[in-house]
């Protein structure tokens, strides 16, 4: 189908889009996402490679896996592209700990971070090739994610589980060269393979923790099947039945295509940085709760006003958020996260590795499940509208004296907004790499990511993360 003829929507805006991009498009403050997205993401990749779900990951990928040229992180093992990406993306997906997207409620990194990686070292290409690679993904996949918040995730989809096959699908075209009209195929079979809801907030299972391996592969096997001449529906996303219809039961607003015009702001540029290892609704009232620490043990009772779609996730439409009996109820508990919070014990890595290691007590009558009953969650939807695209807190504390305190926090640490500084993101590399590398190999492999060398082979950084 000839250019002039290809009809003019969202559909060839992306297209297009991820044809003519180019670095010299960057902005500065994209750049730095970019820098501080892959810093956070491979720190998490090699770090996370270890935990129980994640060796039993690699272990099933690799006992099917082909040969080939791109790294498994945190290992001298080369498999094919569409190998290594799925492992790498749950490892990077694998324990509550990645970036976020907070306008599509999404977590981009770990799927266009692996993607990018792997498909440049299949192909010997340059750092620079990845960075572009990675913006185009990034682009892609949360720009579509907006434009479906937040209804995606209040309808009970997993939004990164059905948007990184886009995101992968985008960063693979890119990477290989597609046209425009191959390109526009790779996606619209993308979507074909969209899927994965948030029910294992409420019973569990560790196939969360695959969902970006899943969608990662998908998008990358999407893109391939395009080159072989396979096409999909033109109109996959705007159609009667194509993705907003289908999956959000409404059409796309008027001027979608106009969110991948050259003008539109880089989503890039807004990468939340993830401080505390639980779900990203949640952090907000974190942050809240510490502003009552000097009180916590005067508390009597917390009422909770909280988001509609951060209801579906981790308030009271998980029906393990007050008596959670796996890691993934856990991590996805309010009650619980800000139980943690108030008697001191963290929300980072080493709490939640102590539950893994059974030092974390959830018996009913326990101090940590007795301070979760106190706190009352009450939807409060008008909190969607007049916050759209945040996760916020809403947090009413009662005293022994009956005396009262409200705290609100808007924009959580870690947020474009309220942002982590480079020492305290350094510091989480550090500490979570650190589970698999020694000491020196941390600070040159986290050297090399912070000076990206863009002339460099992606293959001369993956190979810092073996032991």
């Amino acid at each position: 189908m000839a250019q002039d003829r290809m009809p003019r929507s969202l559909e060839q805006a992306i297209a297009q889009f991820v044809t003519t991009f180019d670095l010299g498009q960057l902005t500065p403050a994209a750049r730095d996402g970019v820098k501080r997205l892959m810093e956070d993401q491979l720190g998490l990749q090699v770090g996370c490679s270890r935990l129980p779900w994640c060796e039993q990951v690699e272990r099933y990928a690799l006992a099917q896996s082909r040969p080939g040229r791109s790294r498994i992180m945190a290992s001298d093992k080369l498999v094919s592209a569409v190998d290594a990406a799925f492992v790498n993306a749950t490892f990077g997906h694998s324990f509550e700990y990645d970036d976020a997207h907070r306008q599509s409620a999404s977590h981009p990194g770990s799927c266009v971070v692996s993607t990018a990686l792997a498909v440049a070292e299949e192909q010997g290409a340059t750092l620079d090739d990845v960075v572009a690679a990675i913006v185009v993904g990034y682009e892609v996949y949360t720009r579509i994610g907006c434009l479906a918040a937040p209804d995606l995730l209040i309808r009970g989809f997993h939004p990164h589980a059905v948007l990184s096959t886009f995101g992968a699908a985008a960063a693979t075209a890119k990477l290989r060269g597609l046209d425009a009209q191959t390109t526009w195929h790779a996606l619209s079979i993308a979507m074909s393979h969209a899927s994965g809801t948030t029910e294992y907030t409420s019973s569990g299972g560790s196939v969360k923790r695959v969902h970006s391996g899943i969608g990662t592969r998908n998008g990358m096997i999407a893109a391939d099947m395009a080159s072989a001449g396979i096409t999909g529906p033109f109109d996959y996303l705007t159609g009667p039945k194509g993705f907003y219809r289908t999956f959000l039961q409404r059409p796309v607003a008027d001027d979608a295509a106009s969110w991948f015009a050259s003008s539109a702001p880089f989503q890039i540029e807004k990468v939340w940085i993830k401080p505390h290892l639980c779900c990203g609704c949640i952090h907000a009232y974190i942050d809240a709760v510490k502003q009552l620490s000097d009180r916590a043990a005067e508390i009597t009772s917390l009422k909770i006003r909280i988001q509609r779609s951060a209801n579906t996730v981790v308030g009271n439409k998980n029906v393990h958020a007050y008596a959670p009996e796996t890691i993934e109820h856990v991590q996805y508990s309010l009650p619980v996260q800000m139980a943690f919070t108030l008697l001191g014990l963290g929300n980072g890595y080493q709490v939640h590795l102590g539950y893994l290691d059974g030092k974390i007590d959830l018996i009913p009558e326990g101090r940590i499940l007795k301070t979760a009953r106190m706190i009352e969650i009450v939807e409060a939807s008008e909190l969607d509208e007049r916050y759209p695209g945040k996760f916020v807190a809403d947090v009413t504390a009662t005293f022994r004296d009956g005396t009262s305190q409200h705290v609100f926090v808007e924009d959580s640490v870690g947020t474009v907004e309220n942002p982590m500084s480079q020492a305290v993101l350094d510091e989480k590399f550090s500490e979570i790499a650190s589970a698999v590398l020694d000491k020196g190999r941390v600070a040159t492999f986290l050297e090399a990511i912070k000076a990206l060398d863009g002339r460099a082979s992606a293959s001369s950084l993956t190979a810092l993360s073996a032991p």
